[in-house]
């Protein structure tokens, strides 16, 4: 966890939070990092108006669970803007932020379980999500 981190608490399904943890310990057992990596996967995505029919599946479903992540600060600056235009199209009482984490990780978590193994281990290949956010930082 870096000083710029921010924390958010948001809410998944049981089975989705089990998902989360058993992809977390195939690749080194940070679910903040592994939510992070399913974010810049799923993220552009969102984009595209063709996800919005499967976001509106997910989030039909309950989600009890809470999870608390730790998000690098310029991916926390990025779901504010993913939540305004999730709450127009799709859910009009989603949160800004905390509704676009659960959503978008959410969302990437239904999918195959086997191409979210394959897509986290081509990201950790390449370094961590924070470490490659900070070097996009620094770089910059």
């Amino acid at each position: 966890m870096d000083c710029d981190d921010v924390m958010m608490t948001v809410r998944i399904a049981a089975a989705e939070r089990s998902l989360l943890r058993d992809l977390a310990r195939g690749h080194g057992g940070d679910v903040s990092e592994v939510a992070v990596d399913g974010l810049l996967e799923i993220v552009p995505a969102l984009h595209d108006t063709a996800a919005l029919l499967p976001l509106r599946r997910v989030l039909a479903r309950p989600a009890p669970c809470a999870v608390t992540l730790w998000l690098p600060a310029p991916v926390a600056d990025l779901l504010p803007l993913l939540g305004d235009r999730l709450a127009h199209a799709v859910a009009p009482g989603l949160a800004p932020a905390s509704g676009a984490l659960a959503a978008a990780l959410r969302l990437w978590l239904a999918g195959d379980r086997a191409a979210l193994a394959a897509g986290l281990a081509r990201l950790h290949g390449a370094g961590g999500a924070a470490e490659r956010v900070r070097t996009v930082r620094v770089a910059a």
